[in-house]
């Protein structure tokens, strides 16, 4: 791809207006793929809605800023209510009086997907950009989606699996992660780069990126790495942290350990540390799907409070909670969940993962397998898709 439209690219010089709202920084970096790859199609393209600087360096016109509307947490909500109504209200009238062409949601569902419903229902065509997790837990917001999209672009496989048996149109995308990482990890210079031993062999630890997973799965993965040096005192342990509170909290979790543990704290660079890694011990989540994606051998381990945890195995439909699971449809990468979570199961099973040259070369073939299955060069994907959707209604319309 390249920044400049090119010639051969164009599909029609119709001053298309696109109403695009992504509500967090993953989505602005969607975003703007998406914007590049569209204006190469509609060079006189419009670009109108909510995004943050990346889109905005696209020439993307926000008209509230991305930031009012990236809130964590239920008790945050809740006490952003008023406003984001407020900003939902804004949005919808705007589109209403200037109707954009088509109108784009990119992830954030909870806001996004009522947007859509609404335009759709006032006759403009809508796009969802990125699944919710409808697959796994609360699957009867189906027949919602359905009604709020003309399209879902999905970025697994898995998930289009399902909108198709649902009847929902959809397009697999795939990854925009995969795309950037490259098929061979670059071990040695990510090594370098940390300063850390090119020789010895290395455990990435990654117990979350939010303060409450930190506190559930720290010291129990601390311990883990523990038993696994007791093994093999050969082995270095880095723990990337997200920010400076996170690091805060970790290295107050390692003073506390009863045994001194030699550990390597780098703030940030979480990519870097899994591809200069030879296995990763980490939470459930993204860092999942990075870690196959730098084909690094890894063993999942999560925690929740029983109550949290009763309520969500009844709630959830899928055998598998870690990405490559998912994605493979087996159980290539273990998962050590709740109970079954001990220092001695995942310290265990990681040494297995160093040590069985068998296994770490079955899951690289399987990995590499998975990844090119990803790279679908996603932004042109889902600006393709789009621009089918905009050519069928142009051509009934």
């Amino acid at each position: 791809m390249t920044d400049q439209p090119s010639q051969r690219a164009v599909v029609s010089d119709r001053a298309i207006t696109f109403g695009i709202i992504a509500g967090e920084a993953s989505g602005d970096i969607l975003g703007a793929g998406l914007i590049r790859a569209l204006r190469s199609r509609y060079p006189r393209a419009r670009f109108v809605g909510i995004g943050g600087d990346d889109m905005i360096a696209e020439g993307f016109h926000s008209l509230v800023p991305m930031e009012r509307l990236s809130v964590m947490g239920l008790v945050e909500v809740l006490g952003r209510i008023r406003e984001l109504f407020s900003i939902r209200a804004r949005l919808l009238d705007y589109f209403f009086a200037t109707p954009p062409d088509v109108v784009i949601g990119i992830d954030s569902p909870d806001f996004t997907l009522a947007i859509e419903r609404r335009c759709r229902e006032a006759g403009i065509p809508t796009v969802h950009y990125v699944s919710p997790s409808v697959w796994a837990w609360r699957q009867k917001r189906i027949f919602k989606i359905a009604k709020s999209v003309n399209l879902m672009l999905t970025l697994f496989p898995f998930e289009a699996r399902f909108y198709q048996e649902h009847q929902v149109p959809v397009a697999f995308v795939g990854h925009p992660l995969a795309d950037r990482i490259p098929m061979v990890p670059e071990t040695g210079a990510a090594r370098r780069d940390l300063g850390l031993d090119e020789q010895a062999p290395l455990l990435a630890v990654l117990p979350g990126s939010r303060a409450g997973e930190v506190e559930r799965l720290g010291t129990l993965f601390l311990e883990a790495a523990r038993w696994i040096q007791d093994k093999r005192p050969d082995v270095q342990l880095v723990i990337p942290c997200v920010n400076r509170d996170r690091e805060r909290q970790v290295r107050d979790l390692v003073e506390a350990l009863e045994v001194k543990l030699p550990v390597t704290i780098v703030r940030g660079r979480s990519r870097e540390v899994m591809a200069a890694s030879d296995a990763v011990l980490l939470a459930s989540g993204t860092a999942t799907l990075e870690a196959m994606l730098l084909k690094k051998p890894m063993v999942v381990g999560y925690r929740l409070s029983n109550v949290s945890y009763a309520i969500l195995s009844r709630l959830v439909k899928v055998p598998h909670v870690a990405l490559p699971n998912l994605l493979a449809r087996e159980p290539l990468v273990p998962e050590l969940l709740q109970d079954d979570a001990t220092p001695e199961a995942l310290g265990a099973a990681v040494l297995e993962r160093l040590e069985n040259e068998t296994e770490r070369q079955r899951l690289l073939d399987a990995f590499t397998e998975l990844h090119q299955t990803l790279r679908q060069d996603a932004d042109e994907k889902a600006a393709e898709a789009i621009t089918r959707l905009l050519e069928e209604a142009a051509s009934h319309g």
